[in-house]
């Protein structure tokens, strides 16, 4: 690549880049290590059984279980209440 006239104190993009660290895959592999940890909780709460029909509120509080991971075993127990909607009339 040709000097385009950067000082010595300035740094390119491209070299940024390749001296950065690799905190990018740290943080997604920890996300994932989370959102492992609360689908196991889910699944320990027998939420993904059931012949019931999905509800609103059964999809919404095994999201939240998921997402709360690992606090879940600190004793976060997420329950969500959908809100009743009013059906047409026949």
């Amino acid at each position: 690549m040709p000097d385009l006239g950067t000082s010595p104190g300035m740094t390119t993009w491209r070299s940024r880049r390749s001296s950065g660290t690799r905190l990018g895959p740290l943080v997604m592999t920890l996300v994932l290590v989370w959102l492992v940890i609360g689908a196991v909780a889910a699944g320990q709460r027998h939420y993904y059984g059931g012949k019931s029909k999905p509800t609103c509120a059964k999809v919404s509080t095994i999201a939240v279980t998921i997402v709360a991971g690992p606090l879940n075993y600190l004793g976060v127990n997420p329950k969500v209440k959908c809100p009743t909607v009013p059906q047409p009339s026949k």
